[in-house]
């Protein structure tokens, strides 16, 4: 009603009155400022526009520098393949040469020698889609000339389209394949013969447990490593290993993975003196020689490249860090090929944390060769995007493993899945995929083709 009342009163009120000047001289001030903010407006919402515009083109840009850079890696591994393959032939054609001259110095009489006009060995191919499957021999998996790079997909090797797609991304195929198996499961012959097909190196992580237990519990009554060293599962076991002779096929198995932790039902104790699923002290060891005493009586040894390894050390308990513990989970050299750790750049991240390749395996690694002198393989590694730190170390990491005093190790296998679990009590969700981010990929591009590191670059399908 006062608002009403002071209008109509300037209304009446005659021209030239002080009021109605008052109130024309006010308007005439303000109107300007809402001119000057109409256009404020219009100019943030162009400039809104533009950022927008710009972040797209820069977005853009990035996928096509990510694009190009897998592309030259691609042509390198195409490189590296065609070079591997000239030498090749060449030894291969000196030998023949070799043989013809010591051939000609014992005899004046020339015989073929099934070689074509070329020199190179005649061949023939059948034509025959039931190509029997081949693989390297063991001995030169075990030493290999150059490094393995693998990876884990959800699917892979049963499904190869996460696997190839990623490989497609990075412009370099890998050579050796993760992939998980419980003890409720028979040997998977195809799971072998598909990964050698590709030409990869099969890596089967093998968990005494059921395929489906969750990785939140690390109870397993029927599986106890007193059930096992006792003979539970030794018919089992030899089934196990007459399939894996049947294969004829070479692959690694990484049992019982992670040993030194307390999240696994095969872990002896907890870090409190408390035992976990009735195992005591002692048992870890006396479960691996009798599995692999087992495979030995099969013959299945002779086509098994046995890796035992722990997590790193880090975060465990502080007993499970002290001298002498991962020692005494250690089967012995005669049990084993090579030694490998599982290692994660994984938060929360402790106020010390650098985020390097030293930080997150040196401590590990030492003790590793303190142990022993088996080869080292980094049997499952990751990073998060948490805090945008990944980029970064996967750098680190590639520049260390071109130091010399890493040359015992023979290669790594990326966990390449964005995984929910439950870290310290807290429910987080970690994407540790090679591709989460463009940085990310771009910094594995180039970490992975150095030439100093000494991958094996086979170009992506």
């Amino acid at each position: 009603m006062v608002l009403i009342g002071i209008s109509a009163y300037v209304w009446v009120s005659p021209t030239g009155a002080p009021l109605r000047e008052a109130v024309a001289d006010a308007t005439e001030t303000v109107t300007p400022f809402a001119t000057q903010n109409a256009e404020l407006k219009r100019n943030l919402d162009r400039a809104t526009q533009t950022i927008a515009s710009q972040k797209g083109k820069m977005t853009a840009m990035q996928a096509e520098s990510v694009a190009a850079q897998a592309g030259a890696a691609k042509q390198l591994a195409v490189a590296q393949q065609k070079a591997q393959a000239a030498q090749s032939e060449l030894a291969s054609v000196k030998a023949q040469l070799a043989a013809a001259q010591a051939k000609s110095g014992n005899s004046s009489t020339h015989s073929s020698t099934g070689a074509g006009a070329s020199g190179k060995p005649a061949s023939s191919s059948s034509g025959s889609a039931d190509t029997p499957v081949t693989a390297p021999a063991r001995a030169d998996l075990l030493d290999p000339s150059t490094r393995y790079f693998g990876m884990y997909t959800d699917q892979a090797p049963f499904n190869w389209a996460t696997f190839d797609a990623t490989s497609t991304k990075i412009g370099v195929s890998p050579n050796l394949v993760g992939y998980f198996q419980g003890w409720d499961q028979t040997f998977r012959a195809d799971a072998v013969k598909r990964a050698w097909q590709q030409g990869r190196m099969p890596m089967m992580t093998w968990e005494s447990r059921p395929s489906s237990a969750d990785n939140s519990s690390n109870s397993a009554p029927d599986y106890s490593l007193p059930k096992i060293i006792g003979g539970d599962f030794d018919a089992y076991l030899h089934q196990y290993a007459k399939d894996v002779v049947a294969s004829g096929l070479p692959l690694a198995i990484r049992l019982d993975h992670e040993m030194n932790g307390i999240w696994y039902p095969w872990s002896e104790n907890d870090g409190a003196g408390n035992p976990i699923n009735g195992n005591s002290p002692g048992d870890y060891v006396k479960m691996w020689r009798h599995v692999h005493d087992i495979f030995q009586q099969e013959g299945a040894n002779d086509l098994v490249v046995w890796v035992w390894a722990p997590n790193i050390v880090n975060n465990l308990p502080a007993t499970h860090k002290a001298a002498g513990y991962l020692e005494n989970l250690y089967p012995g050299d005669d049990y084993v090929d090579w030694v490998g750790l599982s290692g994660y750049l994984r938060p929360p991240y402790k106020s010390d944390n650098d985020f390097s390749f030293g930080y997150t395996f040196q401590p590990s690694l030492d003790k590793l060769r303190s142990i022993t002198k088996k080869p080292i393989i980094l049997a499952e590694v990751g990073a998060s995007e948490t805090d945008g730190h990944k980029p970064g170390w996967i750098t680190s990491f590639f520049t260390a493993l071109a130091k010399p005093e890493n040359s015992d190790i023979i290669g790594f296998s990326w966990f390449n899945l964005a995984v929910t679990s439950y870290v310290e009590g807290v429910r987080a969700t970690n994407d540790w995929r090679i591709d989460s981010r463009s940085d990310t990929l771009s910094a594995f591009i180039a970490g992975l083709t150095r030439p100093e590191d000494d991958f094996t670059l086979t170009p992506a399908p």
